[in-house]
This record gives C-alpha cells, sequence and structure tokens, in this order.
C-alpha cells in the first residue's frame, strides 16, 4: 500500500482542511493564466499543493483535465485530501508524498507540472530536484509552470519583494527570493526552456517553461 493509501485510508474529516489566506488572493489571477497555457486533456501535476485549496480551484474550472496533487508534509496530504473529498470532484487524483530532492518522483509521467509559491520556501536544492524531475517526466512541449516573487537579473522588482527576502532569510537562511536567470539556467540542462514570464498582482510572475523548446521571453 502506498503511504498516501495508507494516510487516506486512517479517516479524513473537515478538521485536517487546512487554509492559506493567499489563495483566495492569487487563485483567479492563476487560473487565468492557466486556462492559456494547459493542454485541453491530460495530467497535471502540482508540487508543493500545501493546503489543496489551488488544486481544488483549478480541478473545478477545468474539468476536461486529470490534477494529481502532492506535497512531502503529511499534513498537507491529509489537508488536501479534506479538501478534495468536501469538492467531490472525480478529476483529483488521491495526493500523492513527494519530495522533489529525491528522484525519482512517485509519478511517472505527467502533461503539465505546476509549483506556486513553493522555492522561496525551500533550499535551492529544491529548486534543483523540482528542474530535474520535471524534465523526466514531461513529454516534449509539456508545460513547467512556476509562480511567486522573483528577481531578474539579480534584483528584485519591488521594495516589498526585497523586505520578503530579508524575513525569508531571518527564518530560515536556505530560503529566499529566487533568480529568474539562476532558475532558467538550472532548467537548460534538463531541457526546460523559459518561454514567457508573466507579470501577476503584487509584484509576483508566472514562468513559463517548456520541454524541448527554446525560446526567449
Amino acid at each position: 500500500m502506498l503511504e498516501s493509501d495508507a494516510l487516506l485510508s486512517q479517516g479524513i474529516s473537515a478538521g485536517d482542511a487546512l487554509f492559506a489566506p493567499a489563495v483566495l488572493r492569487n487563485r483567479e489571477a492563476i487560473l487565468a493564466v492557466l486556462r492559456h497555457l494547459l493542454p485541453a486533456s491530460g495530467l497535471v501535476l502540482e508540487v508543493a499543493s500545501g493546503s489543496g485549496e489551488h488544486i481544488v480551484h483549478f480541478a473545478s474550472a477545468l474539468p476536461s483535465l486529470s490534477w494529481q496533487p502532492s506535497d512531502a508534509d503529511p499534513k498537507a496530504l491529509r489537508s488536501i485530501a479534506a479538501h478534495t473529498q468536501t469538492a467531490g470532484l472525480a478529476n483529483i487524483l488521491a495526493p500523492r508524498p513527494l519530495d522533489v530532492r529525491a528522484q525519482p518522483w512517485p509519478v511517472p509521467r505527467a502533461d503539465a507540472v505546476l509549483a506556486i509559491n513553493m522555492i522561496h520556501i525551500a533550499p535551492w536544492s529544491a529548486t534543483e530536484g523540482l528542474m530535474a524531475g520535471a524534465g523526466r517526466l514531461l513529454p516534449d512541449g509539456g508545460l513547467l509552470y512556476l509562480y511567486g516573487p522573483f528577481t531578474v537579473a539579480g534584483a528584485h522588482t519591488a521594495e516589498s519583494n526585497a523586505t520578503f527576502d530579508v524575513n525569508l532569510r531571518a527564518r530560515d537562511p536556505a530560503w529566499g527570493v529566487r533568480d529568474v536567470e539562476a532558475i532558467s539556467e538550472v532548467g537548460l540542462v534538463q531541457g526546460l526552456s523559459l518561454v514567457e514570464r508573466i507579470p501577476m498582482p503584487a509584484n509576483n510572475f508566472s514562468l513559463v517553461y517548456r520541454k524541448g523548446r527554446h525560446s526567449s521571453p
């Protein structure tokens, strides 16, 4: 029995559901971008699904896609299961435990991979693991979508992001706002090219990578 199956067999209740205030602020803006990026059908893997609120929102709005949530935190896995159970959506698969740094991942393939507000609250090795895993899973032309705050050419795009970066590093020296160019260099090693950088509300960006396609944003 897989770890996530064992977790679900223990019984999930509404009390397991976690709530992230940022989701309500950004989910519609992210969904608007994903509508234009994701394929009409296929499997979308969300890495670091957290509370599970994002994937429920996206799966409800895009029912022709199958959605695979995942997280490395057992509490997050229970929260994802609770939210998906409440939503009752048939196109969301059972959450899988996934640490991006542990290769290979427990999901053999995906048509798209999403990572929302992940890499700045994780060590740099998580970015490397994310790119390596996505590079293995995705087919030619497959999508890797990143959302969050980023620096561009080593510079913050807003003073609030600079302050946020200081706060992150104070919480954990291994954390921090990552640079688009540094991420993209790691991506190229895995056959992932940055094809679009989309400004988002609250000084965030959507970074769009494609497997096997080489272009500039």
